[in-house]
């Protein structure tokens, strides 16, 4: 089973992006949370995410500028990035979550990855 990412790709500086993750129809227990992203030498970090409350949190540093979004089925979790920065250069990784009949099962899933390249 495998997370379907994309969107990523080149971008000036201010350009934007729209990046796609979606669960395969196959597996109806897996359910697309939201986006991380990873530089080289640093530790994976939360871009946007949808809570188990359903609301959203979004890392300080996109606030105003990205905004996630799902479908009605929970199969799909969309990033928005607006006015990219440099800085917003990374591997972006798609999260999602198979749930299990009981909760504390749940278990944690990532997607492949995306390269968001963005040019000053």
């Amino acid at each position: 089973v495998q997370l379907q990412a994309s969107g990523g790709g080149l971008v000036q500086a201010g350009g934007s992006l729209r990046l796609s993750c979606a669960a395969p129809g196959s597996d109806a227990r897996l359910e697309p949370m939201g986006w991380y992203r990873q530089t080289p030498g640093k530790e994976r970090e939360l871009v946007a995410i949808f809570t188990e409350s359903g609301g959203t949190d979004y890392s300080d540093s996109v606030k105003g500028r990205f905004f996630i979004s799902r479908d009605g089925a929970k199969e799909s979790v969309y990033l928005q990035m607006n006015d990219l920065k440099p800085e917003d250069t990374a591997v972006y990784y798609c999260k999602a979550v198979r749930r299990a009949l009981n909760p504390k099962y749940d278990r944690d899933l990532w997607g492949q990855g995306t390269q968001v390249t963005v040019s000053s």
